[in-house]
């Protein structure tokens, strides 16, 4: 399905995948627990915006496939 507003989700998640491959690096190398705490934080919150992410494209898929369905049925 090439729709532009799930597209535009994909391009969001493949950023927060990208933010949190470095977040995961930057808390391996350091040694400060202040930093590595406050690199944690940043990490579940790039997580609660994936899964945010995820729950809209599993809803907008959703309603994409009524709407094909929808039409669908009236051109029967």
């Amino acid at each position: 399905m090439n729709d532009p507003y799930l597209n535009e989700l994909k391009e969001d998640y493949q950023g927060y995948s990208n933010q949190l491959k470095k977040l995961k690096k930057r808390v391996l190398k350091t040694n400060s627990p202040e930093l590595q705490a406050r690199i944690i934080k940043q990490i579940d919150s790039i997580a609660n915006k994936m899964e945010n992410n995820q729950k809209q494209s599993v809803r907008v898929t959703r309603s994409r496939i009524k709407e094909r369905k929808a039409k669908s049925k009236r051109w029967d």
